[in-house]
């Protein structure tokens, strides 16, 4: 027999919560496969076995925090395995490889079309709910359900009306060991919970077990994936169709008025932060407009090319990055911290990006030594954050010692964005949408014409007890000034 035990995830976490099972109890399992998920005041994270063998033992169940060390499951040793390891304790299943390649701001997203000049990134982002780097950056949410495609999309909604009209028929769950959701949704929608195979510990049945049963044609009625907005009840336009995949609600008993969602870890360490930050911080917000056409100019020569060698296409967050990095230089002040009566000022420049995930939360990787990155190594680096933070592959390292963050809601056509600033930090950058606009240009011979470029907001929330005005707004018209006058083909050389 092999003790599995709580992984150490990060030199400060000290406990973990199982958020998910991968596994079941019976069920033969390899090393390195996905045994669970785990949330800690840091990060989500898949953890894998460290041990093949036959899964015979859960000691935790999903949703209990236990202290790194503890034993939570057993492994028994596979046929074949050397008899050596029969009795003795497996090391403590480890934390997810922290150099698997690919994900991050610049990575394809199912928000925002990949070239599309209205966002300024393609990574969008809820602005104003930022999470700390260094104190507790929830990590990854559990977002399967909502990467699922709506299986009736476009079902018209006086059907969807008559169909839930239908009456439930009642099966007997006597000994069955259902969660409040599970048995409403199984009484809801007439399911006998035998036909149902659990995914859960132990065989248990979850949310999305039924879930994908109904929307395979089980049951009584077709409901859709609470997970995903079905199109026959959203307008339609091009915000509405990047943002088609709100955070599942289920489904109200008859009768229900109101319906009580629990905070997940992640949405109970961001709001304590949130809650915080406002607390702590003099909140002030700046903002600037800042003509795209001089990067626009480069960006779409160049993205062919960029995607075919980086993997990822070349949006304007890198450029944004690249301008806040160098502007940081000069405006030392806003890369740092307030201390006991002091400004601590940051010598490394180590930039958050804001990574949504699926509407579930977000999470705030950290290009580390930004500083000494070019354009092409920040769009590099930041798609490969943002694809871990999706697949549950960061690490508390990469999350921790941001000294500045920036974040975007601009995929959504925004105007203008005023974000929480993340703690410790003095200053957090908004990005919002880029539309073409009229614009008055000075022509060679003097005299002024109207063009049309592409034009966004940059808003920065600041904490005034760390500057003041004049130093803030000096600081976002410099990264307003070398977004539209640098020659961005030498970053690209």
């Amino acid at each position: 027999m092999a003790d599995i035990t709580m992984p150490q995830l990060g030199e400060t976490v000290t406990e973990g919560t199982i958020t998910k099972w991968c596994k079941q109890v019976g069920e033969e399992i390899k090393e390195d496969d996905v045994l669970f998920e785990v949330s800690t005041d840091k990060v989500d994270s898949e953890v894998p076995s460290p041990v093949s063998g036959t899964l015979t033992e859960v000691k935790a169940q999903e949703g209990d925090t236990v202290a790194v060390g503890t034993v939570i499951a057993v492994v028994s040793a596979s046929a074949g395995t050397n008899a050596h390891t029969e009795g003795s304790t497996a090391r403590s299943a480890s934390a997810p490889d922290q150099h698997t390649p690919p994900d991050q701001h610049t990575p394809p997203d199912q928000h925002t079309p990949a070239d599309d000049p209205s966002s300024p990134t393609e990574v969008p982002s809820a602005a104003s709910i930022q999470q700390p780097a260094e104190e507790s950056e929830a990590a990854a949410a559990e977002s399967e359900a909502a990467r699922t495609a709506d299986p009736i999309a476009g079902t018209d909604a006086a059907e969807l009306g008559a169909t839930s009209a239908v009456p439930a028929k009642k099966f007997d769950t006597t000994g069955k060991v259902l969660s409040p959701v599970v048995r409403r949704l199984i009484g809801e929608n007439g399911i006998d919970p035998s036909s149902i195979a659990g995914t859960g510990a132990g065989g248990r049945i979850t949310r999305d077990d039924v879930l994908a049963h109904i929307n395979n044609g089980g049951g009584d009625r077709r409901v859709a994936n609470p997970a995903v907005t079905s199109s026959a009840q959203s307008v339609s336009s091009p915000t509405a169709s990047v943002a088609n995949r709100p955070a599942g609600i289920p489904a109200p008993a008859p009768g229900e008025r109101d319906t009580r969602i629990a905070f997940s870890n992640m949405r109970r360490r961001t709001a304590e932060h949130m809650v915080r930050s406002q607390a702590t911080s003099a909140h002030t917000l700046v903002v600037v407009d800042v003509d795209y056409e001089n990067v626009d100019r480069v960006r779409l020569a160049a993205k062919d090319a960029f995607k075919a060698q980086e993997g990822t296409s070349l949006t304007y967050l890198p450029f944004i990055a690249r301008a806040t990095v160098d502007a940081l230089r000069e405006f030392p002040r806003l890369n740092s911290s307030v201390g006991n009566d002091e400004l601590i000022v940051h010598h490394d420049i180590n930039i958050g990006v804001a990574v949504d995930l699926d509407f579930d939360g977000l999470i705030v990787p950290v290009v580390q030594q930004a500083d000494a990155k070019r354009l092409r190594a920040l769009g590099r680096e930041i798609a490969d954050l943002a694809k871990r933070a999706r697949s549950k592959k960061l690490g508390a390292d990469d999350i921790a010692n941001g000294t500045f963050t920036i974040t975007n809601a601009g995929g959504y056509g925004t105007v203008v964005t005023y974000p929480v600033i993340n703690q410790p930090q003095v200053a957090i950058l908004s990005t919002d949408g880029v539309k073409k606009r009229p614009v008055v240009v000075t022509l060679p011979d003097g005299t002024d014409a109207i063009v049309i470029h592409p034009v966004g907001n940059l808003a920065l929330a600041w904490d005034h007890r760390a500057v003041d005005g004049a130093y803030a707004a000096a600081f976002v018209a410099r990264i307003r000034e070398i977004l539209e006058s640098r020659d961005w083909n030498q970053e690209l050389s």
